[in-house]
Protein backbone atom coordinates (compact mmCIF):
# COMPACT_ATOMS: atom_id res chain seq x y z
CA UNK A 1 0.00 0.00 0.00
CA UNK A 2 0.92 3.66 -0.62
CA UNK A 3 1.71 6.00 1.82
CA UNK A 4 2.19 9.52 0.12
CA UNK A 5 3.04 12.65 1.73
CA UNK A 6 1.31 15.47 -0.60
CA UNK A 7 1.20 19.40 -0.25
CA UNK A 8 -1.88 21.44 0.35
CA UNK A 9 -3.35 22.50 -2.41
CA UNK A 10 -2.20 25.16 -4.20
CA UNK A 11 1.54 24.54 -2.57
CA UNK A 12 4.63 23.87 -3.91
CA UNK A 13 5.64 19.30 -4.37
CA UNK A 14 6.47 18.19 -1.29
CA UNK A 15 8.84 14.93 -0.63
CA UNK A 16 6.31 12.21 -1.41
CA UNK A 17 6.81 8.50 0.51
CA UNK A 18 5.70 5.16 -1.15
CA UNK A 19 5.65 1.84 -0.02
CA UNK A 20 5.63 -1.05 -2.93
CA UNK A 21 2.75 -3.26 -2.78
CA UNK A 22 2.88 -7.32 -3.34
CA UNK A 23 1.68 -7.04 -6.85
CA UNK A 24 3.72 -3.90 -7.76
CA UNK A 25 7.53 -5.70 -7.00
CA UNK A 26 9.84 -7.05 -9.53
CA UNK A 27 9.67 -3.78 -12.09
CA UNK A 28 12.11 -1.27 -12.68
CA UNK A 29 12.16 1.35 -10.81
CA UNK A 30 11.95 3.61 -14.11
CA UNK A 31 9.13 2.20 -14.94
CA UNK A 32 7.55 2.16 -11.68
CA UNK A 33 7.85 6.00 -11.29
CA UNK A 34 7.11 6.31 -14.68
CA UNK A 35 3.62 4.55 -13.93
CA UNK A 36 3.05 6.33 -11.06
CA UNK A 37 3.81 9.99 -11.77
CA UNK A 38 1.93 11.03 -14.42
CA UNK A 39 2.01 13.98 -16.09
CA UNK A 40 5.94 14.24 -14.93
CA UNK A 41 8.25 14.74 -18.19
CA UNK A 42 10.30 10.63 -18.55
CA UNK A 43 13.66 13.41 -18.72
CA UNK A 44 12.70 14.54 -15.12
CA UNK A 45 11.82 11.30 -14.11
CA UNK A 46 15.57 9.99 -15.16
CA UNK A 47 17.41 13.61 -14.00
CA UNK A 48 16.08 12.61 -10.58
CA UNK A 49 17.41 9.02 -10.48
CA UNK A 50 20.72 9.89 -11.72
CA UNK A 51 21.04 13.00 -9.21
CA UNK A 52 20.53 10.29 -6.54
CA UNK A 53 17.22 12.50 -5.28
CA UNK A 54 15.16 8.79 -5.60
CA UNK A 55 16.20 6.81 -3.13
CA UNK A 56 15.08 3.29 -2.02
CA UNK A 57 15.31 2.07 1.40
CA UNK A 58 17.22 5.12 1.68
CA UNK A 59 19.60 4.10 -0.78
CA UNK A 60 20.69 5.32 -4.29
CA UNK A 61 19.70 3.81 -7.43
CA UNK A 62 19.75 3.16 -10.94
CA UNK A 63 17.52 3.36 -13.61
CA UNK A 64 17.11 -0.23 -14.18
CA UNK A 65 17.12 -1.57 -10.59
CA UNK A 66 13.70 -3.26 -9.63
CA UNK A 67 11.61 -2.69 -6.85
CA UNK A 68 11.01 -5.52 -4.62
CA UNK A 69 7.24 -5.68 -2.46
CA UNK A 70 7.41 -3.59 0.92
CA UNK A 71 10.74 -0.86 -0.39
CA UNK A 72 10.07 2.21 0.71
CA UNK A 73 10.89 5.15 -1.73
CA UNK A 74 11.37 8.64 -0.96
CA UNK A 75 10.12 10.73 -4.46
CA UNK A 76 11.73 14.29 -4.49
CA UNK A 77 9.34 17.75 -5.71
CA UNK A 78 8.30 17.33 -8.69
CA UNK A 79 5.45 19.25 -10.35
CA UNK A 80 3.27 17.34 -12.68
CA UNK A 81 2.10 18.62 -15.51
CA UNK A 82 -1.60 20.57 -15.71
CA UNK A 83 -4.36 18.73 -17.52
CA UNK A 84 -3.62 18.76 -21.10
CA UNK A 85 -0.05 19.35 -20.59
CA UNK A 86 1.09 16.51 -21.24
CA UNK A 87 2.08 15.41 -25.00
CA UNK A 88 0.22 11.75 -26.04
CA UNK A 89 2.67 8.82 -27.03
CA UNK A 90 2.36 8.56 -31.03
CA UNK A 91 1.35 5.59 -32.48
CA UNK A 92 4.45 4.07 -34.22
CA UNK A 93 4.30 1.74 -37.37
CA UNK A 94 5.17 -1.38 -35.36
CA UNK A 95 5.22 -4.88 -37.03
CA UNK A 96 3.81 -7.66 -35.01
CA UNK A 97 5.99 -10.84 -35.50
CA UNK A 98 4.09 -12.91 -32.52
CA UNK A 99 1.06 -12.05 -30.16
CA UNK A 100 -0.20 -14.13 -27.16
CA UNK A 101 -2.12 -13.94 -24.36
CA UNK A 102 1.32 -13.49 -22.59
CA UNK A 103 3.60 -12.13 -24.99
CA UNK A 104 4.00 -10.03 -27.68
CA UNK A 105 7.34 -9.40 -30.39
CA UNK A 106 7.54 -6.86 -32.78
CA UNK A 107 10.28 -6.43 -35.33
CA UNK A 108 11.39 -2.59 -34.18
CA UNK A 109 12.63 -0.40 -36.61
CA UNK A 110 16.19 1.18 -36.10
CA UNK A 111 16.04 5.17 -35.25
CA UNK A 112 12.86 4.20 -32.47
CA UNK A 113 14.01 4.12 -28.83
CA UNK A 114 12.27 1.51 -26.99
CA UNK A 115 11.41 3.75 -24.02
CA UNK A 116 10.90 7.18 -23.50
CA UNK A 117 14.18 9.37 -21.29
CA UNK A 118 17.89 11.34 -22.25
CA UNK A 119 16.07 13.35 -24.77
CA UNK A 120 13.51 11.33 -25.91
CA UNK A 121 9.70 12.14 -25.09
CA UNK A 122 8.44 8.22 -26.20
CA UNK A 123 9.56 5.01 -27.66
CA UNK A 124 8.88 2.05 -27.85
CA UNK A 125 6.30 1.10 -24.93
CA UNK A 126 4.86 3.93 -24.55
CA UNK A 127 3.68 4.04 -28.20
CA UNK A 128 2.60 0.32 -27.62
CA UNK A 129 0.51 1.56 -24.12
CA UNK A 130 -0.98 4.71 -26.04
CA UNK A 131 -2.35 2.83 -28.25
CA UNK A 132 -3.68 -0.48 -26.09
CA UNK A 133 -5.27 1.68 -23.47
CA UNK A 134 -7.37 -1.36 -22.05
CA UNK A 135 -4.02 -3.32 -22.10
CA UNK A 136 -3.22 -3.54 -18.08
CA UNK A 137 0.01 -4.24 -18.09
CA UNK A 138 3.24 -3.89 -20.76
CA UNK A 139 6.57 -4.33 -20.24
CA UNK A 140 9.79 -4.72 -22.12
CA UNK A 141 11.59 -7.49 -21.26
CA UNK A 142 15.09 -6.27 -22.60
CA UNK A 143 16.20 -3.63 -24.48
CA UNK A 144 17.75 -2.95 -28.03
CA UNK A 145 19.76 0.63 -28.77
CA UNK A 146 17.89 3.05 -30.68
CA UNK A 147 19.62 2.62 -33.60
CA UNK A 148 19.74 -1.70 -33.53
CA UNK A 149 16.73 -2.92 -35.53
CA UNK A 150 14.59 -6.42 -34.95
CA UNK A 151 13.25 -8.31 -32.72
CA UNK A 152 12.10 -6.81 -29.33
CA UNK A 153 9.64 -9.15 -26.48
CA UNK A 154 7.62 -7.18 -24.16
CA UNK A 155 5.43 -9.38 -21.67
CA UNK A 156 1.84 -9.16 -20.96
CA UNK A 157 1.62 -10.30 -17.77
CA UNK A 158 3.83 -9.85 -14.76
CA UNK A 159 4.57 -13.83 -14.37
CA UNK A 160 5.29 -13.98 -18.01
CA UNK A 161 7.68 -10.87 -17.45
CA UNK A 162 9.34 -12.94 -13.98
CA UNK A 163 9.72 -16.44 -15.86
CA UNK A 164 11.41 -14.48 -19.42
CA UNK A 165 13.72 -12.24 -16.98
CA UNK A 166 15.05 -15.60 -15.24
CA UNK A 167 15.61 -17.11 -18.22
CA UNK A 168 17.94 -14.52 -19.08
CA UNK A 169 19.66 -14.17 -15.92
CA UNK A 170 20.32 -18.03 -16.47
CA UNK A 171 21.72 -17.81 -20.27
CA UNK A 172 18.61 -19.69 -21.70
CA UNK A 173 17.37 -17.41 -24.18
CA UNK A 174 19.12 -17.65 -27.17
CA UNK A 175 19.84 -13.99 -28.61
CA UNK A 176 21.43 -13.44 -32.30
CA UNK A 177 22.39 -10.30 -34.01
CA UNK A 178 23.59 -10.24 -37.84
CA UNK A 179 26.35 -7.36 -38.02
CA UNK A 180 28.44 -5.75 -40.50
CA UNK A 181 31.99 -4.90 -39.27
CA UNK A 182 35.09 -3.60 -40.53
CA UNK A 183 37.52 -5.66 -42.10
CA UNK A 184 37.83 -8.71 -43.69
CA UNK A 185 37.30 -10.90 -40.14
CA UNK A 186 40.02 -14.09 -40.22
CA UNK A 187 38.34 -16.66 -37.98
CA UNK A 188 35.33 -18.53 -38.70
CA UNK A 189 34.05 -18.72 -35.26
CA UNK A 190 35.47 -16.67 -32.52
CA UNK A 191 34.45 -16.72 -28.91
CA UNK A 192 34.88 -13.69 -27.24
CA UNK A 193 35.31 -12.97 -23.28
CA UNK A 194 35.78 -9.57 -22.47
CA UNK A 195 34.65 -7.83 -19.64
CA UNK A 196 32.80 -4.73 -19.86
CA UNK A 197 32.94 -1.18 -17.69
CA UNK A 198 30.39 1.02 -17.97
CA UNK A 199 30.34 5.15 -17.31
CA UNK A 200 28.83 8.30 -17.95
CA UNK A 201 29.66 9.96 -21.05
CA UNK A 202 29.93 13.83 -21.49
CA UNK A 203 26.91 13.67 -23.98
CA UNK A 204 24.75 12.45 -21.01
CA UNK A 205 24.85 8.69 -22.27
CA UNK A 206 26.69 5.56 -21.09
CA UNK A 207 30.29 4.68 -22.55
CA UNK A 208 31.51 1.20 -22.27
CA UNK A 209 34.65 0.11 -22.44
CA UNK A 210 36.84 -3.48 -21.93
CA UNK A 211 37.89 -3.43 -18.25
CA UNK A 212 39.44 -6.05 -16.10
CA UNK A 213 37.48 -4.08 -13.63
CA UNK A 214 34.20 -4.66 -15.26
CA UNK A 215 30.94 -7.09 -15.64
CA UNK A 216 32.09 -10.67 -17.13
CA UNK A 217 30.87 -10.33 -20.85
CA UNK A 218 30.55 -13.21 -23.38
CA UNK A 219 29.79 -13.24 -26.85
CA UNK A 220 30.48 -15.90 -29.52
CA UNK A 221 30.80 -14.89 -33.29
CA UNK A 222 30.39 -16.56 -36.06
CA UNK A 223 31.84 -15.41 -39.98
CA UNK A 224 28.79 -15.61 -42.92
CA UNK A 225 30.43 -13.92 -45.37
CA UNK A 226 32.79 -11.02 -46.32
CA UNK A 227 34.01 -8.57 -49.33
CA UNK A 228 36.64 -6.72 -49.89
CA UNK A 229 37.05 -4.52 -46.57
CA UNK A 230 33.93 -5.30 -44.62
CA UNK A 231 32.50 -8.95 -43.14
CA UNK A 232 29.34 -10.23 -42.38
CA UNK A 233 28.28 -11.81 -38.79
CA UNK A 234 26.00 -13.67 -36.62
CA UNK A 235 26.92 -12.51 -33.32
CA UNK A 236 25.12 -14.67 -30.68
CA UNK A 237 25.13 -13.46 -26.95
CA UNK A 238 25.66 -15.22 -23.94
CA UNK A 239 25.28 -12.09 -21.33
CA UNK A 240 23.60 -8.96 -22.01
CA UNK A 241 25.74 -6.29 -21.34
CA UNK A 242 25.77 -2.57 -22.33
CA UNK A 243 26.68 -1.61 -26.46
CA UNK A 244 28.16 -5.62 -25.63
CA UNK A 245 28.44 -6.94 -29.24
CA UNK A 246 29.50 -3.09 -30.37
CA UNK A 247 32.55 -2.94 -27.74
CA UNK A 248 33.18 -6.43 -28.21
CA UNK A 249 33.72 -6.12 -31.98
CA UNK A 250 35.87 -2.32 -31.95
CA UNK A 251 38.32 -3.85 -29.38
CA UNK A 252 38.97 -6.84 -32.05
CA UNK A 253 39.77 -4.17 -34.67
CA UNK A 254 36.43 -4.80 -35.99
CA UNK A 255 33.80 -2.02 -35.34
CA UNK A 256 30.22 -2.05 -36.11
CA UNK A 257 29.91 -0.69 -39.57
CA UNK A 258 28.10 2.75 -38.84
CA UNK A 259 28.55 2.90 -35.75
CA UNK A 260 28.72 6.56 -34.18
CA UNK A 261 30.23 5.70 -30.62
CA UNK A 262 32.38 3.25 -31.07
CA UNK A 263 32.91 2.73 -34.76
CA UNK A 264 35.55 4.12 -37.65
CA UNK A 265 34.15 7.68 -38.18
CA UNK A 266 36.08 7.99 -41.66
CA UNK A 267 34.71 4.82 -42.89
CA UNK A 268 31.13 5.65 -41.76
CA UNK A 269 30.87 8.46 -43.45
CA UNK A 270 32.47 6.95 -46.65
CA UNK A 271 30.18 4.24 -46.19
CA UNK A 272 26.99 6.47 -46.20
CA UNK A 273 27.72 7.54 -49.91
CA UNK A 274 27.49 3.99 -50.55
CA UNK A 275 24.15 3.79 -49.09
CA UNK A 276 24.25 2.47 -45.60
CA UNK A 277 22.36 5.07 -43.77
CA UNK A 278 22.66 3.76 -40.02
CA UNK A 279 24.53 0.99 -38.27
CA UNK A 280 24.63 -2.25 -39.31
CA UNK A 281 23.13 -3.83 -36.43
CA UNK A 282 20.16 -5.98 -36.63
CA UNK A 283 18.20 -8.85 -33.62
CA UNK A 284 17.83 -11.23 -36.05
CA UNK A 285 16.44 -14.16 -33.92
CA UNK A 286 15.14 -14.93 -29.81
CA UNK A 287 14.82 -18.16 -29.09
CA UNK A 288 13.04 -19.17 -25.18
CA UNK A 289 10.72 -21.10 -23.70
CA UNK A 290 7.31 -19.86 -23.71
CA UNK A 291 6.81 -18.84 -20.08
CA UNK A 292 3.23 -20.27 -19.78
CA UNK A 293 2.96 -23.39 -22.27
CA UNK A 294 6.23 -24.80 -21.92
CA UNK A 295 6.45 -24.35 -25.75
CA UNK A 296 10.06 -23.78 -27.37
CA UNK A 297 9.67 -20.57 -29.24
CA UNK A 298 11.83 -18.84 -31.69
CA UNK A 299 11.15 -15.38 -33.25
CA UNK A 300 12.58 -14.27 -36.25
CA UNK A 301 13.11 -10.55 -38.04
CA UNK A 302 14.16 -10.66 -41.40
CA UNK A 303 17.32 -8.62 -42.54
CA UNK A 304 15.71 -4.92 -43.32
CA UNK A 305 15.86 -3.99 -47.31
CA UNK A 306 18.96 -0.98 -46.79
CA UNK A 307 21.22 -3.48 -44.55
CA UNK A 308 19.84 -6.41 -47.24
CA UNK A 309 21.23 -4.29 -50.32
CA UNK A 310 24.51 -3.30 -48.52
CA UNK A 311 25.15 -6.33 -47.50
CA UNK A 312 24.75 -8.38 -51.32
CA UNK A 313 26.87 -5.36 -52.59
CA UNK A 314 29.65 -5.48 -50.91
CA UNK A 315 29.98 -8.36 -48.54
CA UNK A 316 27.92 -11.41 -51.02
CA UNK A 317 30.93 -13.31 -51.28
CA UNK A 318 30.74 -16.56 -49.46
CA UNK A 319 34.21 -16.71 -47.16
CA UNK A 320 36.19 -18.72 -48.28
Amino acid sequence: MATEGKAAHGAAPAVRWIDVAEDEAGQRIDNYLIARLKGVPKSRIYRILRSGEVRVNSRRVQASDRVAAGDRIRIPPVRVAERGEAVPAPHFRLPILHEDEWILAIDKPAGLAVHGGSGVAHGVIESLRSMRPEARFLELVHRLDRDTSGVLLVAKKRSALTALHEMMRTHSMDKRYLVGVKGRFRNERQHVRLALATRASGEGGKRVSVSEDGQAAETMLRRISRGAETSYLEARLLTGRTHQIRVHLAHLGHPVLGDERYGDFELNRRLRKDGLKRMFLHAASLSFTHPATGEPVTLRAPLPADLARFRDRFMADPAP
